[in-house]
């Protein structure tokens, strides 16, 4: 690990000497992937140069402790002070193997998300409809972007389906454990007994993928066009401008994937959105494939929307939201419902890395 951050550190330092070359200066591509490589690098580089500095305070404290008499009125102190520094330094050297774990690549990206409602029929609509303001308004807190790609609204306000991307800053990497069964538990307000209900949604987080890493023959694509329906405005109903884009490969018989976008008012602008969403599903499925999993490792992620398939429970009556992957329980659900997901998604990530750590150190 050690000569792992000695490479770092001195790699640092020949970025700090080039991003001073007046010939880097010039070439704006050049000086931004090495401003942007030792970016990278700093958060790594500055905690390494913490733990040298107090692998050498600890080294001096130990000289004085040799040096000492046992019965020294200072021996105490300096033993105190040695066992701050080691598990100072015991700390820094979890945190230094935590940043040299291999990093997910897709972390950086934006993805599209998809949210369906499952069992629970306009309960579960409802809920889509709130999980999707909850990531839209905790998308506003971290400044991110979101699109609307393709909505399927209901009659009592709620979403069959709800498909966006979000683009911004390390979006995945926050959001990528949020893929699966989220169950609710509340009384609907229909509810004249006040019966507590029980409904499921299921959320799938895709990493985007650019046009030049999935390739999609043309010759394998259907689009099909069609009036819009539900609210859009005035010409929602009486232009062709909706976008059924059908995905068939021929040398992969079976395989069908259908995105239908009928956001926009224009015909070309649906066409890019689905074509954004189809090129999502396509890469997931193909990393899937290559972590020899198949199609199926993303009909488990998502689930079959069950209600006893499930990631996570928000049980309104108790203001409670429970990870079971994490065993994770908050009594702050209003909050969280509004947005406030930083807490949960750091408590996933945290949990992330340390079964990597475990699974690294054996």
């Amino acid at each position: 690990m050690f000569e792992k951050l000695e490479s770092i550190a001195q790699r640092s330092e020949e970025l700090t000497k080039l991003l001073s070359d007046p010939a880097v200066f010039a070439d704006p591509e050049t000086l931004r992937r090495y401003a942007k490589e030792q970016a990278d690098l700093r958060p790594v580089v500055s905690t390494y140069q913490e733990y040298r500095k107090l692998q050498q305070e600890l080294q001096e404290n130990q000289e004085l402790l040799d040096s000492e008499s046992p019965d020294s009125e200072f021996t105490a102190l300096i033993k105190e002070e040695v066992a701050s520094l080691t598990a100072r330094l015991e700390t820094l050297e979890t945190e230094l193997r935590s940043m040299l774990l291999p990093r997910d690549p897709n972390d950086e990206r934006g993805v599209i998300m998809e949210i369906r409602a499952g069992t629970g029929g306009d309960e579960a609509a409802l809920f889509a409809a709130d999980l999707f303001r909850m990531y839209s308004r905790y998308a506003d807190s971290q400044r991110w972007r979101v699109e609307v790609m393709n909505a399927s609204p209901t009659e009592t306000g709620g979403f069959k389906e709800v498909v966006a991307a979000i683009e911004g800053k390390d979006v995945y990497s926050k959001l990528k454990f949020e893929s699966g069964t989220h169950r609710v538990q509340r009384v609907p307000a229909t509810e004249a007994q006040g019966r507590i209900h029980t409904s499921a949604v299921t959320v799938a987080i895709l990493p985007e993928a650019e046009e030049v890493e999935v390739d999609i023959d043309p010759a394998d694509l259907r689009i099909d066009v069609f009036r819009s329906s539900g609210p859009g405005g005035q010409s929602v109903n009486t232009t062709d401008s909706a976008v059924r884009v059908t995905y068939e490969p021929k040398e992969r018989k079976g395989l069908r994937i259908v995105v239908t976008c009928q956001d926009e008012k224009s015909q070309h602008k649906n066409r890019a959105k689905a074509l954004k969403v189809l090129r999502a599903r396509l890469m997931d499925l193909l990393e899937s494939e290559r972590q020899a999993q198949l199609s199926e490792q993303r009909r488990a992620q998502i689930g079959s929307g069950d209600r006893s398939e499930r990631i996570r429970t928000y049980n309104f009556p108790q203001s409670r939201l429970t990870d079971h992957r994490i065993q994770l329980t908050l009594y702050k659900l209003e909050e969280i419902i509004a947005g406030r997901l930083d807490e949960v998604v750091e408590a996933l990530s945290l949990a992330d890395r340390t079964a990597k750590l475990q699974a690294v150190a054996g």
